[in-house]
């Protein structure tokens, strides 16, 4: 008894289940199309296809619905210049890593990168990402398939989007190539947008990402337009032919290829994480609006360039003039001079150095002898000068003692010795002043060089951690043994240099080399190399004047002075 008693309980908790599991369903279904026709009259089976005909109008919200939100797949991607991982969610880059000079990371998820590309059809809507399909899992490129294209494929609204990227193997560009289809009957009015985002500060920045986290806003006009305080970036379209995220050695920048696309800055909305507004980001975009006639389709090109700022990358891409030479005072839009006309022939210059010799420490020197070699003749004719003056000193100071209450007689007497003795007052600084622009160019493309980057001058390994000796010429020299020698030299320089002038005057100037010693602690090697090697040759060039045996000028106001 008490097995049946068993086994009828089970048969009822199956029949319990079996009724739930088939009957109760049919219950819950009409309540989308029809619960009160249904249940005031369930007798008539006839009238259950009823409502299935007010259901035929749902097929076309179940056909959108029919191809969900497809899930993100990532595809990674791999080239000699850089290896990348790019999401389904509108193509954007999850990441996005360049192999120079080591590894460089051009997005950090949250605070760097791009967020792919976004669509609307409906007026007065924030575009919205675009869930696509991937056609691989991975691309891989190299000199035996110099190109591949990754395809990706969507739908939103009616509106079939097609997004091809190509990659190269010898190019840190990615073309970006997108294909609007409309599938409606209706035109339908499009905004599509593709923006790059970056932290609006910067503080606290990893050692490691120095020099590519993006510290301004740069576009092109007729010139170039630089905003250098991103906390200022508002939404706002730019004139153009490209926009860039622009950083001291490396670059990200937007290039519409096709007409239609508009640049902008943009600055999501209050934008603030964990309470830090220094957490804001701001960005770059490109942006299209077009209507799409009904079964019509409209096409558009961008190329993005996610690079170093090599010179001749560059301009190859149009980009050089986001290499930042500086100029002079007067901006170039009212007709300054910009300091590239003689930062980029010294740039290509120690590029073509390096290629022959394979270092660019030993470049920098080449260079350096090479631009002293140039401007002996005016060094030998300041040196010469400075030294008259010098010696005429003394009568000078006599005249000043003698004329003291009367400027203009003092002046005429001055000018007459310095006549008599053929000594020429502006011939000491003249000279000097002809060498200026040059090597403060040379300073210039060595400050804004990315080749610099991670080039060995000397480097003889590490110990505890820190290298030995210059083992990155874009870095400060980690023991301060360069710096230091720097110093030495531009002291040596101040006390071999002819003192024409007050000698009070002469002692502050023998201050001067503590100060910059102190202002190259931190400064690039290459730099602090420049000024120590040009220091030298001055020192060589001084020694071996004062032991020439023609002094010229210099004789004869020692003459002068004799008598």
């Amino acid at each position: 008894m008490e097995r049946r008693a068993i086994l009828a309980a089970v048969l009822m908790a199956a029949l319990l289940m079996i009724y739930q599991t088939f009957f109760m369903p049919s219950g819950p279904e009409p309540p989308p199309g029809s619960k009160t026709a249904e249940s005031p009259a369930p007798a008539p089976a006839p009238s259950a296809p009823a409502p299935a005909k007010p259901a035929s109008p749902l097929p076309p919200p179940r056909s959108r619905e029919a191809s969900p939100t497809p899930p993100q797949r990532l595809v990674s991607v791999e080239t000699p210049l850089y290896t990348a991982v790019v999401s389904s969610e509108g193509g954007k880059f999850q990441e996005f890593t360049l192999r120079y000079r080591g590894e460089k990371p051009m997005v950090l998820l949250g605070d760097l990168g791009p967020t792919g590309l976004a669509m609307t059809t409906e007026g007065g809507r924030a575009p919205e990402i675009v869930s696509m399909n991937v056609n691989a899992d991975s691309i891989r490129v190299s000199a035996d398939r110099p190109t591949a294209d990754l395809v990706l494929s969507g739908e939103r609204d009616g509106v079939r989007v097609r997004q091809t990227l190509r990659f190269r193997h010898d190019n840190f560009a990615v073309d970006a190539d997108v294909r609007l289809e409309n599938l409606s009957g209706t035109p339908r009015e499009v905004a599509l947008m593709y923006p790059w985002y970056t932290r609006a500060a910067w503080k606290g920045t990893t050692e490691r990402f120095h020099g590519q986290h993006p510290t301004e806003i740069v576009w092109r006009t007729g010139h170039v337009e630089r905003i250098e305080d991103l906390s200022t970036v508002i939404d706002r379209t730019v004139e153009g032919t490209w926009i860039a995220l622009d950083s001291v050695w490396y670059l990200v920048a937007l290039m519409p290829r096709s007409p239609g696309f508009a640049l902008l800055t943009t600055r999501p909305a209050a934008e603030t994480r964990n309470g830090d507004p220094s957490a804001a980001r701001v960005g770059v975009a490109v942006r299209a609006a077009p209507t799409i006639a009904a079964g019509q389709a409209w096409e558009g090109q961008v190329t993005l360039y996610v690079g170093p700022k090599e010179y001749d990358r560059l301009a190859n891409a149009g980009l050089e003039e986001t290499i930042n030479f500086g100029g002079f005072p007067i901006p170039r839009k009212w007709g300054g001079l910009p300091m590239d006309w003689l930062g980029v022939p010294i740039l290509r210059l120690m590029n073509w150095v390096y290629h022959y010799v394979g270092n660019y420490g030993i470049a920098i020197i080449l260079i350096t002898v090479i631009s002293k070699a140039l401007f002996y003749p005016l060094t030998v004719k300041s040196m010469r000068s400075m030294k008259a003056m010098q010696l005429l000193a003394p009568q000078v100071n006599a005249l000043r003692s003698k004329y003291k209450s009367d400027p203009q007689r003092l002046q005429q007497e001055t000018l007459e010795l310095y006549r008599k003795h053929r000594v020429n007052p502006m011939g000491g600084c003249l000279p000097m002043v002809a060498q200026i622009p040059i090597f403060y160019a040379l300073y210039l493309a060595l400050s804004v060089s990315v080749d610099l980057q991670g080039a060995p001058f000397l480097c003889f390994g590490r110990v505890f951690g820190v290298h030995l000796w210059i083992c990155d010429l874009a870095s400060q020299d980690p023991t301060y043994i360069l710096p230091i020698l720097m110093g030495v030299t531009m002291f040596v320089q101040q006390k071999m240099t002819p003192a024409a002038g007050d000698p009070r005057q002469a002692k502050m100037m023998l201050v001067m080399p503590f100060v910059f010693t102190f202002m190259f602690l931190n400064l690039p090697s290459g730099l602090v190399l420049y000024w120590t090697v040009s220091n030298i040759l001055q020192i060589l060039q001084q020694w071996y004047m004062d032991r020439s045996k023609r002094p010229g000028p210099a004789r004869e106001a020692k003459s002068a002075a004799r008598a």
